[in-house]
């Protein structure tokens, strides 16, 4: 019996695709082949009500990767100690310790394949993501979600797991007026709503993730 069938495809003409692009596409967003996968890069008329307000981005294609190790380990593969608590921003990604030997990250092309006593999976299409942005983005998680957001409790490069929308989540806080939160792939449309519905009633409108760079992310952590 042939089994070619369980093999997946590598060609080129296989293109990755969010959950949420249907509502993405509802919002008029305009698409574009970004590594891969199709993603919503911009939306008209949306950049002004996120500067007044709040706005939303889908950026489910980033790739995440879970690594498991001793401490030291997972500090090695990082170029960086990785607390709890607190997101590093390194390599273009956001590196999260989640327990003493379980880390994420975020972004970017970080673990190199020779990183010693680190096992690496790659979880990309378990966990989509948005990111808010906005003067009013912390008061659109408030309306779903008990997570203190306040900068004095939640400053820049702050790591924030915990129930959003009544979902398991994690919340990064990218910068002064940027958030990133991922979680489970299967909720992602429920998700969507839950901030969109609180979004707009603030006067928000979904981004692409071009118009994010009017945002300004934090800066590397030093070496």
């Amino acid at each position: 019996m042939n089994l070619d069938f369980l093999t997946p495809g590598t060609g080129a003409d296989v293109v990755a695709r969010s959950s949420m692009e249907s509502q993405s596409r509802a919002a008029a967003g305009r698409f574009e082949l970004r590594d891969g996968w199709n993603v919503a890069v911009e939306y008209s008329r949306s950049m002004d009500a996120a500067a007044a307000a709040v706005g939303w981005a889908d950026v489910s294609h980033l790739t995440k990767l879970e690594l498991q190790g001793e401490s030291d380990a997972l500090d090695a593969a990082a170029g960086a100690r990785l607390p709890f608590g607190a997101a590093v921003r390194r390599h273009d990604a956001w590196w999260c310790r989640l327990t003493q030997t379980r880390a994420l990250a975020v972004g970017g092309q970080p673990v190199r394949g020779d990183a010693a006593g680190v096992d690496v999976v790659d979880v990309t299409s378990s966990f989509a993501a948005l990111t808010l942005v906005g003067p009013l983005a912390r008061e659109v998680f408030a309306r779903f979600c008990a997570i203190d957001l306040r900068p004095r409790v939640a400053p820049v490069r702050a790591l924030r797991p915990g129930s959003v929308g009544r979902q398991p989540a994690i919340v990064i806080r990218e910068g002064e007026l940027r958030f990133l939160f991922l979680f489970g792939w299967a909720t992602s449309e429920y998700m969507w709503s839950v901030v969109a519905d609180a979004g707009t009633h603030l006067g928000g409108q979904p981004l692409g993730v071009d118009q994010l760079a009017a945002f300004p992310i934090a800066e590397a952590d030093g070496a």
